[in-house]
Parts: C-alpha cells; structure tokens; sequence
C-alpha cells in the first residue's frame, strides 16, 4: 500500500489509498528471520504501534519447532517496534511471516 503523506494533495492517491485499505492492504505484515546466537531479536516496522499485536506464522521448520518448543514470546512492544524473545542457538533459518493489529 502507498499511504499518502499527511500534506498529500492528489485526490487520485488519497482514493487510491482509501480502496486499498478496503480491499484489506493495510501495510502491517513483514518477515522477520531470527537472530542467531542471540536471545532476542528486535522487529522494527513503521505503521507498528505500541498498542499493536503480532501473529507469528512460521515458514521454515526450525521456526515451527521454536514455537513447538515454547521458547518464542514478544517480550516488548513499542511504537515502532516489537522485541521476541527466544532461543539462543546458531540457527540461522528460524523464520516467521508476521501481521499486527492495532
């Protein structure tokens, strides 16, 4: 989605704004690939708000078994960003599709 800007005036990209928001494009989803041999990893996306909430959908198997294995939660939410915590191990291919509300 291209989100005008708050001075934006275009009437075409404001409405084309507006149905992409109706179509469902809200520009709230990512990837986000653990860091390896660390505890935590930091998710830094702009439209993320501090009241937000992440779901995590994993996409490779050593990322099924971190959340299989009960060692993956968001241990801090911010404007801006949100914090997992979660296994330190050298894997380097725990990746996860994620979306927010909020």
């Amino acid at each position: 989605m291209s989100a005008p800007s708050p001075v934006e005036s275009d009437l075409y990209r404001i409405v084309r704004a507006i149905r992409e928001l109706f179509e469902g494009r809200r520009n709230t989803t990512g990837t986000v690939t653990l860091t390896a041999n660390a505890a935590s990893t930091v998710v830094a996306h702009v439209n993320f708000g501090a009241g937000s909430v992440p779901h995590l959908t994993p996409q490779t198997a050593n990322a099924a078994a971190e959340i299989g294995n009960g060692t993956l939660y968001i241990s801090a939410r911010a404007n801006g960003s949100f914090t997992l915590a979660h296994a330190n191990n050298a894997q380097n291919d725990r990746t996860f599709l994620y979306s927010f509300d909020g």
